[in-house]
């Protein structure tokens, strides 16, 4: 009982917070100017991020003063003042050791208590949040946005809806205090978000057993929610009237005058926790404009695909990265669920007009899907470059959202499941593109988010052998992996026997929350629950 006192006082502590104590909105960068520039290049921390998630024993101005005066000595040693300065964010967890006779499913349900964390207080760039999460793990430490709804999924299933609800509340903090849910709750992702999964999150939450409201009452707390996470993807829809302006931030006018949406971020410099990476791209890339160049890398990390040959205009090379050009189509399915989860809660209300006005945007966008992103040719959805007028040529997952939101006609979602037999699916399950380049989010590597998303897809439109597949294939690469090494991981090799994956900016982590999470309601069979 005092416990659960004291953690209620700490929640009600962060949202007081919000009202009284502003947050620094600066990045590490802008706050540590040239000591965080050298710690950066000089490779202090062999993981860019690490030094973004430090926290600074003293005050950030006091620090900055002494580096200046430390660094101009003849002994100066960088590594020694940053060591002087600064602790861990987070510790490492010793995590759980699976016992001998431990199956990949009893230790789902072991990790989260691993993975679960409490952020009352600011921590460095660590934003504090009113109630404990689930963390991806490794070198991710914080409440992430698609994560956590893939994270939810095997917290459903395992019955935790207690945290799945405190969650969910951490998001209603989050979108009251900032007008949308950034990356995650850190300082250095408050200029942009992720794919929008809170239409999802509020739906899977609807689904709780509740002995009074049912599901209506859940869709009618989040309402306001839901429509300021949709203020946030739509501002500047009105300013694309004019006949000179086809885009700004997350909204472009397509030919037809519809208007869809695109990733983005509010800053056009390199990422705080990616510097160097960023730089050496900006480096190597034939766009003189620099700036641009750390727009397209911002926005791909917004798209959670970071990095994949879908951003890029040469497969091969990062350095012509050109994401704000093009009109992703999963981004904008998700924004058909949201606006259809929008129009059904004016209907609980009784707004028929609203909720009429709600359906027609989403068919409206529907229709301009169809139109822009599939391609009768090869039968699949492709991204769309609205600065050249033609379809992205690398076919990737992302194809699968029309089927997944119900955007898809019938004959287009048997199509669909051709291509994913022909050209994805491998032994170990979908591939995420066609591509091998050695980035994380291309072939041969798959995620766990996507094969959700692919079988969900097919289920919804009666392709339920292939979806099985899938479904059976990664479970099996998940479960391999985990008998060989005895953890779950990031992501996994659709194509070797060790089923192992890699590539992108960072080693493989374990943890991992959002594979623990599809594996266990695919295992679970919750994917009878799929979006219908």
């Amino acid at each position: 009982m005092i416990k659960k006192n004291v953690d209620q006082f700490k929640r009600s502590l962060v949202r007081t917070s919000q009202r009284i104590t502003p947050i620094n909105r600066k990045d590490p960068d802008e706050l540590f100017g040239h000591l965080f520039h050298e710690v950066q290049a000089q490779q202090i921390y062999q993981d860019g991020k690490t030094f973004v998630d430090v926290v600074p024993k003293k005050r950030w101005r006091r620090i900055q003063r002494e580096y200046l005066e430390a660094s101009k000595k003849p002994d100066f040693n960088l590594q020694e003042f940053v060591n002087q300065h600064f602790h861990d964010f987070n510790p490492s967890h010793a995590g759980h050791v699976p016992q001998p006779a431990e199956s990949a499913r009893q230790h789902v349900t072991q990790l989260w208590p691993q993975l679960r964390r409490q952020a009352h207080k600011a921590s460095g760039s660590l934003i504090p949040l009113p109630y404990d999460y689930i963390v991806p793990g490794g070198r991710f430490s914080e409440q992430f946005y698609w994560d956590t709804y893939f994270i939810m999924l095997g917290l459903a299933v395992d019955n935790q809806w207690g945290l799945i609800n405190g969650m969910m509340k951490n998001y209603s903090y989050m979108i009251q205090r900032f007008g949308y849910i950034p990356t995650a709750n850190r300082t250095y992702f408050l200029s942009r978000s992720q794919p929008p999964f809170f239409s999802a999150m509020v739906k899977l939450l609807a689904t709780r057993p509740r002995k009074v409201g049912g599901s209506s009452l859940v869709l009618l707390e989040y309402f306001p929610l839901l429509l300021t996470e949709y203020k946030f993807w739509m501002k500047g829809h009105k300013q694309l009237d004019s006949a000179d302006q086809i885009a700004t931030g997350r909204v472009v006018k397509m030919p037809n005058g519809t208007v869809l949406n695109r990733y983005f971020d509010n800053k056009n410099t390199p990422r705080p926790e990616s510097r160097r990476e960023d730089i050496e791209t900006a480096q190597k890339s034939p766009n003189a404009n620099k700036a641009k160049i750390y727009l397209d890398l911002r926005a791909g990390a917004e798209s959670g695909w970071d990095f994949s040959s879908r951003w890029f205009g040469e497969a091969c090379c990062i350095e012509t990265i050109q994401t704000t050009d093009i009109v992703p189509v999963d981004l904008n399915c998700l924004l058909y669920d949201l606006e259809m989860t929008i129009a059904q809660c004016y209907g609980i209300l009784k707004q028929k007009a609203l909720r009429k006005k709600f359906i027609q945007a989403a068919e409206k966008r529907a229709e301009a899907i169809r139109t822009y992103c599939w391609n009768e040719a090869t039968g699949f959805f492709y991204d769309y470059n609205f600065r050249t007028g033609r379809q992205m040529p690398h076919a990737t997952l992302a194809g699968v959202f029309p089927l997944y939101n119900g955007v898809a006609t019938k004959k287009q979602a048997e199509h669909v499941a051709e291509m994913l037999q022909r050209e994805f699916l491998r032994d170990g399950g979908l591939r995420m593109t066609l591509v091998d380049n050695g980035q994380q989010w291309d072939a041969p590597n798959g995620w766990a988010p996507l094969q959700w998303v692919a079988v969900c897809g097919l289920k919804r439109y009666g392709l339920d052998e292939l979806a099985e597949e899938i479904r059976t294939r990664w479970l099996a690469s998940t479960e391999r992996v985990f008998a060989d090494k005895g953890k779950m991981i990031e992501k996994y090799d659709v194509d070797s026997e060790s089923r192992i994956g890699g590539g992108g900016e960072y080693p493989l982590q374990d943890g991992f929350g959002w594979t623990n999470g599809v594996y266990a309601a695919l295992y679970d069979r919750f994917d009878e629950r799929c979006p219908k």
